[in-house]
């Protein structure tokens, strides 16, 4: 796949003089804010969503159901949602950006409206898979239109209802097209029955983070079949009301994957407050795979504390419930005492960039040894010198990409990284909290306008 570097707007990445040691809040969840952001806007009445993520991901979510006629007034600590409808026979514009939840989670929406709803987003969006979800909702009796594309751009005519009923789709491009059919499917008049067939789904846990949620909003779900490691592989929600109330959104461990990198590459310790005990994320595997590469984490009152002993180990692993960590776990392993293999990542070529042919070819740049795998990388340790590449490491506009060059930087001085602001999809402050941790200073504690937590249970 060719690859386009993205200009010439480059970032210092910071090297560590030793043990990095700090404490560093993360930014809210972007998959649980937008989650609740849909649940909220098919909902009977007002909700509530305290301290939700405010990154371009999110803006993009909030806007687009403001143009299907929610009302969203935002205030220091959150939130406030009254659901709503636009005017029939009105037609609106949805701007997806680059963002995967936005294209598969807001198209069910819209064609519960009784309006005509136009999709469109980044150039990079257009390769992103999205078929599957269109191809569904016409079987369950939306009118979309997108000239044979089965991508963006396309039209949703909305006919004020959905029939519903039961599909079958291939996800194994991700699980957002799961997803993205279940959280609208209370409010179908026969609500949905949803049966993968195909290889399987990437990123499991998100698909039960959406049940969780349904169910936490009044949804009637059922998990059936018995699919890879015997996870479901159908999904059953009945025709119900929707209730999300007053929530908490919880922080981004996706957004966590570098800072824990970072203890474990300089051997020194970081802490993480409000780590939660019983995450709706995939903290389980995020902890097992750092742990197998040499890292000591231990989960207390402070939050979670991560510790490297000074020596990275190479390590096999499937990343397919954790595939937003590939990069990150890549560029550590390029430090480690022996090879790594990591797989079930071949729907990452699809995600904001195709990120297995990115990592390889950037990191290679550097000196590295990195082979691609039908679906994943094999990572083989060498001295890796930023001197050995006269353009700055390409993040393609990934913000993932941003916070692999982040660590890689650590240990590679003078490391320029191309395009850095794109990390602000999910993480606007990443840069300067970075450069915190890197001088050894406790980062301060999030801005007012990052939001704190409101009465009310956490999702």
């Amino acid at each position: 796949m060719h690859l386009v570097n993205n200009g010439d707007r480059t970032w210092a990445s910071p090297a560590a003089a030793g043990p990095v040691g700090a404490r560093v809040r993360l930014p809210a969840s972007k998959s649980i804010t937008n989650r609740a952001l849909v649940l909220a806007a098919l909902g009977d009445g007002p909700a509530v969503i305290g301290n939700p993520l405010r990154a371009r991901d999110t803006t993009l979510a909030a806007d687009a159901l403001r143009a299907l006629g929610s009302e969203i007034t935002e205030s220091r600590t959150g939130w406030l949602i009254a659901p709503g409808q636009p005017a029939p026979g009105s037609a609106v514009s949805v701007d997806v950006g680059n963002a995967g939840t936005v294209m598969r989670f807001v198209p069910a929406l819209a064609a519960l409206t009784s309006a005509v709803v136009f999709f469109d987003g980044d150039e990079r969006i257009r390769l992103r898979p999205i078929g599957p979800v269109l191809e569904a909702l016409r079987q369950l009796g939306a009118e979309i239109e997108d000239g044979g594309r089965a991508a963006v751009p396309f039209t949703v005519h909305g006919r004020g209802a959905v029939r519903g009923g039961t599909v079958v789709l291939d996800a194994s491009g991700s699980s957002q097209l799961v997803s993205g059919l279940l959280l609208a499917a209370p409010r179908f008049d026969e609500g949905i029955e949803v049966r993968h067939e195909g290889p399987p789904v990437p990123s499991a846990p998100h698909i039960a983070m959406t049940v969780r949620m349904l169910r936490a909003a009044g949804a009637s779900v059922e998990e059936l079949g018995s699919g890879a490691g015997g996870r479901p592989d159908a999904w059953r929600v009945r025709p119900g009301r929707l209730a999300l109330g007053s929530v908490t959104v919880e922080p981004d461990l996706s957004n966590a994957g570098p800072f824990l990198a970072a203890a474990l590459v300089t051997g020194g310790t970081i802490t993480i407050p409000d780590w939660p005990r019983d995450s709706l994320q995939a903290a389980g595997p995020i902890l097992d795979v750092l742990g197998q590469m040499g890292a000591r984490c231990s989960v207390g009152p402070d939050g979670l504390t991560i510790s490297g002993t000074g020596r990275i180990h190479g390590v096999t692993a499937d990343l397919r419930d954790v595939n937003e960590l590939a990069p990150v776990l890549t560029a550590a392993a390029t430090m480690a005492d022996s090879p790594s293999v990591f797989t079930g990542l071949a729907h990452t070529r699809t995600h904001e960039t195709d990120r297995l042919a990115a990592m390889a070819k950037e990191i290679n740049a550097l000196g590295g040894d990195i082979t691609e795998l039908p679906d994943g990388l094999r990572i083989s340790p060498r001295p890796l010198r930023a001197g050995a590449s006269a353009e700055p490491f390409g993040t393609y506009d990934d913000h993932r990409m941003v916070m692999a060059a982040a660590v890689l930087g650590l240990a590679v001085p003078g490391l320029r990284v191309a395009g850095a602001d794109t990390v602000a999809k999910t993480f606007p402050d990443f840069m300067d909290v970075w450069a915190v941790l890197v001088r050894g200073d406790d980062p301060p504690e999030p801005p007012a306008t990052g939001g704190t937590h409101p009465p009310g249970p956490p999702l």
